[in-house]
């Protein structure tokens, strides 16, 4: 008794472009009554899309796990840091030579730091 029903399944699919677009015209929204990007109304709760190309300062705690003076950088293994929505990671920072100097592996530290599209630079860091 299936069988009657899927051979209808399968000559309906056959049918032709002209056909299909026709059904498809028939059977689409036109869209009228659809508000645009412009007439959305957003509530106050909506969270706005943040600027990806911004720069952004952050203050966080951490340990460091590595210092590469050839690379320039200080990998510290850090907690969560809301303010710019980050979770707990290991991560490498750029810092200049004087930043790298006055922390050593090991070391719990206080930084703090700019994250942008151009990577993650140490600007503060000290021994906590």
């Amino acid at each position: 008794m299936a069988a009657p029903f899927a051979l209808a399944a399968c000559d309906s699919a056959q049918e032709t472009p002209e056909a299909a677009q026709t059904m498809m015209d028939d059977s689409m929204p036109d869209g009228d009554g659809m508000p645009m990007s412009g007439d959305m109304p957003m509530s106050d709760d909506t969270p706005m899309m943040e600027d990806t190309d911004a720069m952004h300062d952050a203050r966080a705690e951490g340990t460091v796990t590595a210092i590469d003076p050839e690379a320039g950088t200080i990998t510290i293994k850090h907690g969560p840091i809301p303010a710019i929505d980050w979770p707990a990671m290991t991560m490498s920072f750029e810092a200049d030579k004087q930043l790298r100097d006055q922390v050593g592996v090991g070391d719990a530290v206080a930084f703090e730091f700019t994250t942008g599209p151009q990577g993650s630079s140490i600007t503060s860091i000290a021994p906590k």
